[in-house]
Parts: structure tokens; sequence; C-alpha cells
């Protein structure tokens, strides 16, 4: 290890919907993290560790952050707030194909603006506008952040990928890597395993049923040739689960059928996979409920 080695934890925060996921599963070249066009996919801190030979870097990846509704909404909020102070540097993540809104302006204002980290803001999604627009929109972020070192990239292509972790190395102080070579992440296969579940049902359904959903590993079996898996979908009504369910079972089929295909990449042998859903009312007011779904603030 050379005498320069960089080491150190970035915490990635933003709106919800603005690319935080796919960048952390870009910057990784895999996927480690759940990406879909619907808010609250992210509902964890999820750490996606990037080892170079110039150093390591620990990001964090965090829920969108939005005013909460409910105790749950608390806790996603939590999750993101909780993740600044020990952040050796910020990343700000921003969709430059739009100007700065009243959500960006709020995480400047209350999250930002004080933080002891140096932050980078990173202006994300340059493939879905022109050079022009992107220029005008630049202004718009660079007034509720001023002073803000700003980099241009597509988490989705790629683009300026590499110039970014640059940037970020230079940001961060020397030492000792956290990790081993081989780790990329700190998530367990049943953390994975119901996140892909979870991402299915986003991708699957429409209206209220993707923010009313968790998805919990009630048993794990390992065997030589087969991956037993057990897994329970919490939802809030009885309707809900009627839509989850499907005409004749076909939802919950597809649901299943797409995730075990997945999750047989992952751990590359075959899946058996179970899916029972079931009703908990009110699930996200409920501190208990929260608590055993894995939601529970650390702050």
């Amino acid at each position: 290890m050379n005498n320069n080695y960089k080491s150190g934890f970035v915490s990635v925060i933003g709106r919800p919907n603005v690319g935080k996921s796919t960048l952390l599963n870009q910057i990784l070249g895999q996927k480690i993290v759940i990406a879909t066009d619907k808010a609250q996919t992210t509902r964890k801190r999820i750490k996606g560790i990037l080892t170079l030979e110039e150093g390591q870097i620990v990001f964090i990846d965090t829920p969108g952050i939005h005013k909460p509704l409910n105790k749950f909404g608390e806790f996603l909020l939590d999750e993101a707030k909780v993740s600044l102070p020990d952040a050796d540097l910020i990343l700000f993540l921003v969709d430059c194909s739009e100007p700065a809104g009243k959500g960006d302006r709020w995480i400047a204002d209350h999250l930002l603006k004080n933080a002891k980290s140096k932050i980078i803001m990173v202006l994300n999604k340059t493939d879905k506008a022109n050079p022009e627009k992107i220029e005008e929109n630049l202004k718009t972020y660079e007034e509720i952040l001023s002073g803000a070192e700003t980099i241009l990239i597509s988490a989705k292509l790629g683009t300026n990928k590499d110039i970014l972790i640059k940037k970020v190395l230079e940001n961060l102080p020397v030492g000792v890597p956290f990790y081993d070579d081989e780790t990329v992440t700190e998530e367990t296969v049943r953390d994975v395993v119901q996140e892909i579940v979870r991402e299915k049902i986003l991708l699957n359904t429409k209206e209220e049923i993707p923010h009313c959903v968790a998805v919990l590993v009630q048993d794990y079996k390992e065997e030589e040739n087969i991956d037993r898996i057990f897994a329970d979908i919490y939802c809030e009504t009885k309707s809900q689960k009627g839509i989850l369910i499907g005409k004749g079972g076909n939802m919950l089929k597809k649901i299943g059928m797409e995730s075990r295909a997945e999750i047989e990449k992952m751990v590359e042998k075959k899946v058996f996979l179970q899916l029972n859903v079931k009703v908990e009312k009110d699930w996200r007011k409920n501190n208990s409920v929260l608590k055993k779904f894995g939601y529970e603030s650390t702050k």
C-alpha cells in the first residue's frame, strides 16, 4: 500500500428519483441497490465499497429526502440525516434536466449549509437535456448552494464517472482500507433478496401499492444445489392484497418468477422462492412493526 493511499466515507444525498442508486451501481460496476423511477425505492442506508489501487471509497446511498407524512417517512429522513455528520465528503445529487426545486432548496438550507464536510454538487441526467438547458438550470443550483464544486454526469450512461471518482479520492484523507478487496457491500443475502422482491413489486404495480409494501424473508435454507427461500409481502389493506395476488394469482406469480430469475443470477444456482401476501394494517405508522421490518431509526 502506498503512502498516499486514501480511504473515507462519502454520503450521497438528494431528492427522490435523482439517480443516487443508479450512480452507485454504475460506479461499482454491479447492482447492489435497486433502482426504479418511483419514490422511496431506496429505504435504508446502503454501503457500496469501491476499492482501487489509489484508495477505498465507502459510498453511503441514502433514501430520497422529502417531507415525512408518517413514522415511516420520519425513518427515511433520519436515514439520510444520520449519514452526514461522519461523512468525509458529501455528494449532493441533483437532476440537471430541470431547475432547482423546493426539495433541493430544503436540503441545501436544512442539511447542507452548516455541514462540516466538503460538498460536491453532482448534476446528474445530462443525457436528458441539451447543453443550453443544463447551463440554465446549473445557475439555479449554484444559487442554492454557493461555493460548492460542481460536476456534470450521467449515472445512466456512466458519463464522467471516472472524473467523479478521481475528484472523490482527491477529497478523502490518507488512511487504510476499512474492508477487504472483495467486499462491495455490507448487505446480507437476505437483505438483497428482500430488496429484489420489492423491486419487482415496484416495477409491476402502480398507485399506492409500491409505497405500502414491505418484504420480509422468514426462512432461507441453503442446500448444495438449491436455495429455498420463504418470504412474506406485507401490505396495509385487503384490497392491496388482492392487487398483489392478482386475478388467478397472476401478479404474485409474475413477481415471483422475475425475483427468482434475478436471485438465481446472484447466488449462481437454482432457487425455490415461495411468496405469501399478508395484511399489516397501517404498518407505516406503527413503531413496533417498523422495527420488525427493519425500519428502526438509529439516530
